[in-house]
């Protein structure tokens, strides 16, 4: 999305963001009823063939090629006005993406079991679940629809205050289905925005002609996390019990505002404001 959309990109991932939020919404009754269908095994047969049959050729044939060189690309009208951040700014900001990611990434692969371990049916955890999803798209839309007034550190204080409250809710609300359906509102509302946030605050500090290779290097810790996410939390569950994941998504949200925190007072050191 940088490359195409350059100083829009922003923007642009907004935009693309609408479009997936819808996944989990379309996907995981669809999954539900594949498995009673099908089976397992063949349902993920038949995801992969998707993957290889729609997906591959899509990213081989459908993106635009790169028409200008890197050096144009970096240009100096396309420079921010902040410097590239210390290493130590760069920790935090990986830091930061990492711990939202950790609930994200492992939420999205436990939510249903988590729902059926407070009390709701299989039914009801997947009808709630994939609520979850057009939720996410509305606090999206409402970013992408700001223009881009705020940047992905402004969005992320004030999305990621949400998820804190979320999981609070669901660890006092003992599975009532006012207590979930608030969860799936407040956590959406936040999970929702803080996806575009995680994309767009190396944007905060990076020009263009940096930024891809900031996203390069916070991809390999981001990837790692969220591949070890969902088993720990699925463990957790198993082991211990929903409220174990509860707390330990409590905590890696509250750490992850923190860090913001600190990176929204970086950005103001180095003259970077929350509006254009």
């Amino acid at each position: 999305m940088n490359e195409v959309a350059g100083r829009n990109a922003k923007g642009a991932i907004g935009a693309l963001m609408l479009v997936t939020g819808l996944s989990s919404s379309i996907f995981w009754p669809t999954t539900a009823f594949l498995t009673g269908a099908v089976g397992w095994r063949s349902t993920c047969l038949l995801y992969a063939a998707a993957m290889v049959l729609v997906c591959l050729p899509l990213y081989t044939f459908g993106l635009p090629r790169r028409v200008a060189s890197e050096a144009e690309t970096a240009s100096a009208s396309d420079r921010s006005v902040a410097t590239p951040p210390a290493g130590g700014t760069f920790c935090l900001v990986v830091a930061a993406i990492a711990l939202n990611a950790f609930v994200s990434f492992g939420f999205s692969a436990v939510l249903v079991e988590l729902l059926k371990a407070q009390g709701l049916s299989t039914t009801e955890a997947v009808a709630f679940g994939s609520m979850l999803g057009i939720v996410q798209v509305a606090a999206r839309a409402i970013d992408f629809l700001g223009g881009g007034r705020w940047d992905g550190i402004t969005t992320g204080l004030v999305a990621g205050t949400l998820l804190p409250v979320a999981m609070l809710l669901l660890i006092v609300g003992h599975g009532s289905h006012l207590a979930i359906a608030a969860f799936i509102l407040i956590y959406g509302l936040g999970s929702g925005a803080l996806a575009v946030a995680r994309a767009t605050i190396p944007l905060v500090f990076y020009d263009k002609s940096a930024f891809a290779k900031a996203t390069s290097h916070i991809a390999l810790p981001l990837n790692l996390i969220s591949a070890a996410s969902p088993p720990i939390l699925a463990g957790l569950l198993t082991r211990v019990g929903s409220n174990a994941v509860l707390e330990l998504a409590f905590a890696c949200s509250v750490g992850a505002l923190v860090l913001l925190a600190i990176l929204g007072r970086r950005r103001r050191e180095v003259g970077i404001i929350a509006t254009p």
